[in-house]
């Protein structure tokens, strides 16, 4: 990724195998390892982060391209994407403010050439995504596979030893 300033690992599997849930476990574990973890979430709907009847909500309705809303706490920037398209994950980068960083996760995007961890849950029945896809360093899945010995496998169920090789073999790389 051309506007990574950092390391970047994403999150790559089928819906409804767990990525949001293992990444609420795995966050807080690589923060306990002082990391600053940044996240970028791709989504496949159209959603809305602020709410009619706000007034953020009112002024991007009445055609603010871009709407900035800050408090004391935080701040979110809203843009409109005209004509609608599917996201590229570098073109987001560009735009992340990666300062004060140490690590970014994605969750998604899992057609882009950066280094993922598969997610696997054989009782889904969707088919392995490593065989077509070479940035996949490791998979996680809640019982052994056979896979190639070059990419480790690790427990899905177990978010410590997935920050263990984020910490130990990603990071160290």
């Amino acid at each position: 990724m051309q506007n990574s300033q950092i390391p970047i690992i994403g999150f790559a599997a089928f819906s409804g195998t767990g990525k949001t849930t293992l990444l609420t476990q795995l966050i807080p574990i690589l923060k306990h390892n002082g990391l600053s973890i940044g996240l970028i979430k791709h989504s496949h709907h159209n959603f809305q982060i602020d709410q009619p009847g706000k007034d953020s909500f009112r002024l991007r309705a009445a055609g603010a391209t871009s709407v900035m809303l800050v408090s004391t706490h935080r701040r979110a920037i809203i843009t409109e994407i005209a004509p609608p398209q599917e996201p590229r994950l570098d073109d987001q980068l560009e735009l992340f403010d990666q300062s004060g960083l140490d690590l970014i996760l994605v969750e998604g995007f899992k057609a882009e050439q950066f280094p993922k961890i598969e997610l696997h849950r054989p009782s889904l029945g969707k088919p392995l995504l490593y065989k077509e896809d070479p940035h996949i360093i490791a998979i996680a899945s809640d019982c052994p596979l056979i896979t190639p010995d070059y990419l480790p496998q690790l427990d899905i169920n177990q978010p410590a030893q997935i920050a263990a090789f984020i910490l130990n073999d990603f990071m160290e790389k």
